[in-house]
């Protein structure tokens, strides 16, 4: 395995690690639209609780955090929807090549999220606010966008690094592919 190689699979750790924070956040948010849910269905037909307006605004901003997060984790594992039905008909090396144009697209978009998410966040959602929640601006309903703009770049990086890796450094599978014929 080439050196530079081996420097820059000793930084996979942080990949880990904001992974795992990734998924973490994606977890309490989703705990929390749980109990906002809850407490909004409690309040409708327990007559003791007071029925919160707040709660519809609050768990739809929570869902909009969950789903671009959980995009960005997609790009980690490899989820992502793509084509891949000519794949077994098509060279290794043009499949290679296809995959990293296709990262390219991806780090794309995430700089447009984060630039055009930020500037949403900045300029329509610090003049607006919550309509139930007066207090709270409109900023973090537009913040997500940026965020997950953040969390794709980084995992699509290290997406990108993979499929270069991949030119120059031979997997247990593709050793063992070697050695049968």
């Amino acid at each position: 395995m080439p050196v530079a190689f081996e420097k820059l699979d000793k930084i996979r750790p942080f990949y880990n690690v904001v992974y795992n924070i990734t998924l973490f956040i994606c977890k309490l948010l989703l705990t929390a639209d749980i109990l906002v849910v809850a407490f909004q269905v409690a309040g409708r037909y327990i007559p003791f609780i007071p029925d919160p307006s707040w709660t519809e605004q609050v768990v739809l901003t929570l869902m909009s955090y969950m789903a671009v997060l959980s995009a960005a984790l997609a790009i980690r594992r490899g989820a992502h929807i793509r084509m891949t039905a000519f794949d077994r008909y098509l060279p290794k090396g043009l499949i290679k090549f296809l995959d990293i144009l296709a990262d390219i697209a991806i780090l794309i978009l995430a700089v447009i999220m984060i630039v055009e998410g930020w500037k949403y966040a900045q300029q329509i959602g610090s003049k607006g606010a919550y309509e139930s929640m007066p207090w709270l601006s409109r900023f973090w309903m537009y913040f997500p966008v940026a965020l997950a703009g953040v969390a794709m770049l980084l995992f699509e990086i290290e997406a990108l690094y993979m499929h270069i890796r991949s030119f120059f450094v031979k997997t247990d599978e593709e050793n063992k592919e070697g050695g049968k014929e």
